[in-house]
């Protein structure tokens, strides 16, 4: 039983690496040399990255209802689509393409995530092995690592931008592939699957649910532009070829790291903690473009964004049934942050031609998250009937 728990957490490792490591982050360290070969302004790159986060948010709403088929099936098949879609922008050279391909990419990221998350999760807590769900989160950061590894070594050896979208499909095809293998379909026990439970908004989830929306909003400006900061930056621009990379590797153990800590402290918690540790390495790339606030900022941006993450996730997963819909709530709110900071950034970049003041903004809405997710641990703990 603990050998399939295993192979199991590895399927959700790479189903989260290919939808979300690859499918969505990829986009990052693609962007510098897709601007420079079709002449984006900042406006367009955030546009891009905001309709893949609009179609996360579509794909949040639509995965909470009432879906015909399993789990798995929606699994694979988001799988599947996350690879086409990464193919496609490879032979696409138009904003309407752009756009249209990411938006269904964020669509089919949203199902993998909750699908996925919904699935192993409850499958791994079954069987008693539920603290291995920080290998299924730490997918993300597998993905981020993987391809940004692979975008540097075809970068460094010439290869066009196009090319970059052609290895990004073939990583999460293989990925896909493999997740086949390692997660079977239920095992038929005569039972009905469990239905969505039933949503109950409560004084302590709704500040959940807007801690989590403004924790989308703080990390995603940093995690759409370093790439293209540390390109920009006459000073930095010896670090592209790895920023991306640290970003990534930093995000592998975090979710173990900061979800153990959660068990011991208090997941809300240390969600609150993990906000105030992303804020500061937001601040750090704003108020000093140097080598060592990027790397500090990598650091702990890309070691705090899936933590998060998994600590919302955990934190919402209280309560009887298939916590899909929760999930799917949460995700929905994350979304809305999501939209909203590539566009702003882009804006005010063009505008100004800094991006210092909406990552100071990104600040101020971490800090805000965790003053939340505090509210939202303080009301838990008042109505505990241990308490």
């Amino acid at each position: 039983m603990n050998r399939r728990a295993l192979l199991l957490s590895l399927g959700g490792l790479l189903a989260m690496g290919a939808a979300m490591g690859v499918g969505r982050f990829v986009y990052t360290p693609i962007l510098p040399p897709m601007v420079e070969a079709l002449g984006l302004t900042k406006a367009q790159a955030g546009f891009i990255a905001s309709a893949n986060f609009l179609g996360y948010l579509a794909g949040a709403i639509l995965a909470a209802l009432r879906l015909p088929g399993t789990r798995r099936s929606w699994l694979l098949a988001s799988l599947a689509i996350t690879a086409i879609c990464l193919f496609g922008m490879g032979l696409s050279t138009g904003m309407s393409a752009f756009l249209g391909l990411r938006f269904v990419a964020g669509v089919a990221s949203a199902f993998a995530l909750i699908f996925s998350s919904a699935l192993v999760i409850d499958r791994l807590a079954a069987t008693g092995n539920g603290a291995l769900s920080a290998i299924h989160f730490a997918g993300v950061g597998v993905g981020i690592a993987v391809s940004a590894a692979t975008v540097a070594l075809l970068l460094q050896a010439g290869a066009a931008w196009t090319m970059l979208w052609f290895a990004s499909a073939a990583l999460a095809a293989a990925a896909g592939l493999a997740v086949v293998r390692l997660v079977p379909p239920d095992e038929r026990t005569g039972r009905a699957p469990p239905a969505p439970a039933e949503l109950r908004l409560s004084a302590d989830f709704v500040a959940l649910l807007l801690a989590y929306g403004l924790f989308g909003f703080g990390y995603v400006i940093t995690a759409t532009f370093i790439v293209d900061m540390v390109r920009g930056t006459a000073a930095l621009a010896h670090l592209e070829p790895y920023v991306w990379v640290l970003f990534g590797l930093s995000a592998v153990p975090s979710v173990a790291l900061w979800t153990e800590l959660g068990r011991r402290w208090g997941i809300l918690r240390l969600f609150a903690v993990a906000c105030l540790v992303e804020a500061a390495g937001v601040a750090a790339s704003a108020l000093w473009l140097h080598p060592a606030s990027i790397l500090i900022s990598a650091v702990f941006v890309g070691g705090t964004f899936v933590g998060i993450t998994a600590l919302g996730l955990i934190a919402t997963r209280s309560g009887d049934g298939d916590p899909r819909s929760r999930i799917a709530l949460m995700t929905a709110s994350f979304s809305f942050g999501q939209i909203l900071g590539p566009a702003f950034a882009g804006y005010v970049y063009d505008a100004t031609g800094s991006l210092a003041m909406p990552l100071l903004v990104a600040v101020a809405a971490l800090t805000l998250a965790a003053v939340l997710s505090l509210v939202a641990d303080g009301r838990r703990r008042a109505l505990s009937p241990s308490r």
